[in-house]
């Protein structure tokens, strides 16, 4: 391989999964930059227009990828960031929920699964490297990125849940990725806004934030991406994607991880701060520095052509040595290798209706859904609900809650009709004084509960109210809505924490609280069967919420049982 094709292998660049004709000129540049840059591998996800993902069908994706693979000299690898499986991009296909109500459920043997289904469906149309596990432990409640992403706080239970995907990905022949290293679980800032930090001590470090990482070695994760975060004891000048403390000496030389090294985005805001210039030097800069500090791949830079002239740059004037990227990419070479890609990189269209969303995948997603709501407080002994009055959805996008729509649909099969809002930002003003007029109405009915669905989940580079550090938290005017039923209506309102558990902490006074850890259709179907007594609640919480309760709490609730419940925290 000459030296530009092998600065090309150490890069992934973007790739929209959709129907794309070979001669069209979204088509072409990714050939133009895949030829002049020799770029070995691909990171696949979907156009976003108007703000929302639009998920692209199967075969389109699986077309390509053989296209790609087809006019590539040199087999491609082809990743993606399925955290909840193929659906985040493609449908149909298996969707799980968020990682943290695995945590609840409590059992490893379903993230095993979980990483198997993943791994057969991934493989159908031809992805082969999934940017998870997610091995942060968030341990800090005000966290807008991680959150539900992580498996829970517990450095035991995501070890346990970690080392479980792993081993159900290989077991289907899917490269894994454990992220975010050394962790960035207690941190209070997205890092697609802005740089961030991670305030523990060594030991803290330790005896937390790396024993899932350590798990994840030892279960031979094939890949390790790396943070761009500032850890300052570990390193207290650089963020941890260009530290080379924190990646060839803690994460290679001290853990003794020999597999791939990735840096997160180059994109994302938190590093492009850290350099001066233009995109393309900043990109350079970025590129150059995390191959430096160890990583062996560059990924997302914000000016491709900046990053590849940058390390070709570097390594002609011997900034970075030839055994240095030679030893880069052998190891990518030999991930493809452990593929099979050099025998066969293509993939048939005419088996992925097969592979995709078999009824006993979608059958499984099901039960981890199931098995993750937790009843955190029911003082009012308010479950199972027989009838409702008046039912709010607070979320970000009135329209398009694909989970949201789901519940309110479950609902009205198996409670009827009830008085529904759904609010966002841009109506909560307008609806509020309707919606208070109706809980207060409703005291006079016999069915005078209240069920109020909190819709909040982490989302890259979301802001609420300004603010740069990132949210996973509701609008200011649907809190405020939220508390305004409460002091009116505690006692008869039914809270569901629709994702984001730690909504329930900025409410200490409420009375009944559901958690459901996702904001996915399944979490929602499984909310509605858990409110009405047709499933069992046997959920526990996997983090601690603070002035709710701790974790491991959960209140057993038969199917069907209105008055065997445990004492409340």
């Amino acid at each position: 391989m000459t030296l530009e094709e092998k600065i090309g292998q150490m890069m992934l660049v973007w790739a929209h999964m959709q129907f794309t004709n070979p001669a069209s000129p979204e088509y072409q540049h990714l050939l133009d930059e895949m030829h002049s840059y020799h770029i070995g591998s691909f990171g696949l996800t979907i156009p976003v227009v108007h703000g929302h993902l639009v998920k692209s069908p199967p075969l389109e994706a699986a077309a390509l990828t053989n296209q790609l693979q087809r006019d590539s000299r040199l087999p491609l690898l082809f990743a993606a960031d399925l955290e909840r499986g193929l659906p985040m991009r493609i449908e149909p296909a298996t969707g799980f929920p968020a990682a943290m109500a695995f945590g609840a459920a409590g059992d490893p043997e379903l993230a095993r699964q979980f990483g198997r289904i993943s791994a057969l469906e991934s493989r159908a149309i031809g992805i082969q490297w999934n940017w998870f596990p997610v091995a942060d432990i968030n341990s800090n409640p005000a966290n807008p990125i991680i959150n539900t992403r992580s498996f829970g706080a517990d450095p035991k239970l995501v070890s346990s849940m970690v080392t479980a995907y792993i081993a159900g990905a290989h077991s289907a022949g899917l490269l894994v990725t454990a992220k975010h290293f050394p962790g960035h679980g207690d941190t209070d800032t997205d890092s697609h806004l802005s740089l961030a930090r991670v305030p523990a001590s060594r030991s803290q470090l330790d005896t937390l934030e790396l024993v899932p990482f350590r798990a994840a070695i030892a279960a031979g994760v094939d890949a390790v991406m790396i943070g761009h975060l500032t850890v300052p004891a570990l390193d207290p000048q650089h963020p941890a994607s260009i530290s080379p403390a924190i990646v060839t000496g803690l994460l290679q030389n001290q853990l003794g991880f020999h597999g791939l090294v990735v840096t997160d985005a180059l994109d994302m805001g938190a590093l492009m701060q850290v350099f001066p210039g233009t995109p393309a030097e900043v990109s350079a800069a970025e590129a150059v520095a995390a191959v430096q500090a160890g990583n062996d791949m560059v990924i997302i830079p914000a000016d491709v052509a900046g990053a590849y002239n940058g390390l070709l740059r570097a390594a002609r004037s011997g900034q970075i040595s030839r055994q240095r990227i030679d030893r880069s990419v052998l190891k990518i070479l030999r991930l493809k290798a452990s593929l099979g890609l050099q025998r066969n990189r293509f993939v048939r269209l005419d088996r992925i209706p097969a592979l995709l969303a078999q009824p006993d995948h979608l059958a499984l997603a099901g039960q981890v859904s199931s098995r993750a709501v937790t009843l955190v407080r029911d003082q009012s002994h308010q479950l199972p609900l027989s009838s409702a009055a008046i039912t709010v959805v607070l979320t970000d996008d009135a329209n398009h809650t694909e989970g949201g729509v789901a519940f309110l649909q479950a609902l009205r099969e198996h409670l009827g009709s009830t008085q529904k809002f759904v609010v966002d930002a841009s109506n909560a003003d307008r609806l509020t004084p309707a919606i208070l007029a109706a809980v207060d109405a409703s005291a006079r009915k016999p069915n005078a509960h209240i069920v109020v669905l909190a819709e909040s989940f982490p989302s890259a580079g979301r802001t609420v109210a300004g603010q740069a550090t990132g949210s996973a938290g509701l609008d200011p005017q649907s809190m405020q809505l939220l508390a305004e039923i409460l002091k009116r209506a505690n006692a008869r309102t039914t809270v569901i924490a629709f994702g984001n558990p730690y909504i329930g902490t900025h409410f200490p006074q409420v009375s009944t609280y559901l958690c459901t850890f996702s904001n996915t259709p399944e979490s929602g179907l499984a909310a509605v069967l858990a409110l009405t007594g047709q499933q069992p609640i046997t959920g526990h919480l996997p983090v601690t919420l603070p002035g709710l309760a701790e974790r491991g709490w959960g209140i057993p609730l038969p199917a069907s049982q209105v008055a065997a419940k445990s004492a409340q925290p």
